[in-house]
Formats: C-alpha cells, sequence, structure tokens
C-alpha cells in the first residue's frame, strides 16, 4: 500500500505541476497586452508586429494630440499597425473640445470615414463647410481637402477609419 500511494501523490504532483505551466501560459481571457504609441502615434521602433485578435480597453491607451491639431483635438490610436499588427486599418476615437480642429488637408493615398458619435461641428470639404452632428458618415476619398471644426457648445465625438494606415505608397513601406 506504501508504494501505491506514493504513485497516487507523484501522479497528483505531476498533473499539478501542468496546471501550473498551463496557467503561467494562459493570459487574461480575451486582453492583449500592447505597447502604446509614441506622440503623434508612431511608436520608437518601426517594427509591426503579427496580426492577432486584440480586445483594447479603450481606457488602457493614452489620449494624443497629433500633429496639425490644435485647441484640443484629442484621439486615442485604438488600432493601427504597431500595438496590434493590422495591416490595412487605422482606427481611432476623437473627441474634439469646443474651438478645437485639425488644419485643412489631403491624404495621398488614404481613404477615411468619420462617423460622428455625439455633438457638432463644421466639416470642411474642398473648402465648403457643412454642420455635422451625431449619426453623420462622411466618406473622404485619397486626394480630397478636408478638415473638422467642433463649432458645437459640447465636445465633439466621433471614430475616424483610415484605410491604408499610413499615407505612403505600399513600394515605400519598410518591410518586417
Amino acid at each position: 500500500m506504501g508504494k501505491g500511494r506514493e504513485r497516487e501523490k507523484d501522479k497528483a504532483k505531476g498533473d499539478e505541476k501542468a496546471k501550473n505551466k498551463e496557467a503561467g501560459k494562459m493570459k487574461s481571457p480575451g486582453r492583449a497586452s500592447a505597447r502604446q504609441p509614441a506622440k503623434g502615434g508612431a511608436l520608437a521602433s518601426k517594427a509591426v508586429p503579427a496580426a492577432r485578435a486584440v480586445i483594447r480597453p479603450a481606457a488602457s491607451v493614452m489620449w494624443d494630440e497629433p500633429p496639425a491639431h490644435y485647441g484640443g483635438a484629442f484621439s486615442k490610436m485604438l488600432v493601427r499597425p504597431e500595438p496590434c499588427g493590422s495591416k490595412i486599418l487605422d482606427y481611432r476615437i476623437s473627441v474634439y473640445q469646443p474651438r478645437a480642429y485639425v488644419a485643412p488637408h489631403a491624404h495621398r493615398i488614404q481613404e477615411q470615414i468619420y462617423h460622428v458619435l455625439d455633438g457638432e461641428g463644421l466639416m470642411e470639404i474642398e473648402n465648403e463647410r457643412t454642420v455635422v452632428r451625431r449619426d453623420d458618415v462622411i466618406f473622404i476619398p485619397p486626394g480630397v481637402r478636408h478638415a473638422i471644426y467642433n463649432t458645437g457648445l459640447t465636445d465633439l465625438r466621433f471614430i475616424v477609419v483610415t484605410a491604408p494606415p499610413d499615407d505612403e505608397a505600399p513600394e515605400n513601406q519598410e518591410k518586417t
């Protein structure tokens, strides 16, 4: 009976070691850690991780005021190549305080979609300004000069989806 008990103890220890080993490999359910982008949305190194499914709590991403954005025009870069390996999308939520804006600009190869969630302001497309408010969706093809201004009384909150994530032709992009 002594040897039988020892075998059971050894088996139990082995099972426990296997469980601990598996537990060490597991991450929080559905959460992936990601390095935060530096000022301007780019990481110091240009290494892009392999694409993977990611759930990013918005509160885990710092607000950024990208270049040519003024007066409290903040964005959270939620999906980009750097944190999650996205190859064709940049997805961000933006909050512009009253009087905030992005300067008029155009993208060489990028398409953009703006989806207004809250507030109101002016969307400028090719020097023509139109009031935009909750639930409005704006599509901007490459080469079209545009800007958005918060002319309302409260924060202007909107989603911006951009493809591809960077405004370089594919042959000019770094291969990783």
